[in-house]
């Protein structure tokens, strides 16, 4: 029974491990292609458009960051025998950088514009919707005080996920990046508890 014990402790820490290499592989990716991208600006332009057609680093950005990025995510999800919302969510976001990598986004992410948009948007969606879902799903949010409701934050990170969505937003940069934190954060959160 100890030897049971023991295996599963060095499992869930091998699966908090990976999560952690993975945002913070992520995170470095995300600043280092946009230092590397003249101006871009984390405020204004989306994660996506660091991997962007004709982007200074599309190839790179997606290829070694996004594809890896969302594979690993899929791989933490399917690893995670636990929880289905951990498992959910995990795949969500893993998803959406998967699609990413593959349907890179046409300049500016716009709504509509070519097929590959078209997908790459769809992936967006899973991401999101899917994202959300899942924390709706666990009614166990992280960042709600006892005053706040959790259908709130829902209602917060849908309010950002459209204004993300409109290209012509000036800070959809930092509404996507916020929405990011809190599905990130919430993983995270979810995978200790």
């Amino acid at each position: 029974m100890d030897s049971w014990m023991n295996n599963c402790i060095k499992t869930f820490v091998l699966i908090i491990i990976l999560l952690y290499v993975i945002i913070i592989f992520l995170v470095a990716g995300i600043i280092y292609f946009a230092y590397k991208s003249p101006h871009y600006s984390h405020l204004k332009h989306t994660i996506s458009e660091l991997g962007e057609d004709d982007a200074v680093n599309s190839r790179a950005a997606n290829l070694g960051l996004f594809l890896p990025s969302g594979l690993l995510l899929i791989s933490f999800g399917l690893l995670n025998s636990g929880n289905t919302n951990i498992k959910g969510l995990a795949i969500c976001l893993g998803a959406g950088y998967l699609v990413s990598a593959l349907f890179p986004c046409d300049p500016g992410s716009p709504l509509g514009g070519s097929g590959k948009q078209t997908i790459h948007n769809i992936g967006g969606f899973i991401e999101y919707a899917g994202g959300i879902y899942f924390l709706n799903k666990s009614r166990q949010l992280l960042l709600t005080p006892g005053f706040i409701e959790p259908q709130w934050i829902i209602g917060f990170l849908v309010v950002c996920v459209i204004l993300t969505s409109l290209p012509g937003f000036k800070l959809r940069g930092l509404f996507q990046r916020i929405v990011e934190f809190i599905l990130f954060g919430q993983l995270l959160w979810l995978s200790y508890h």
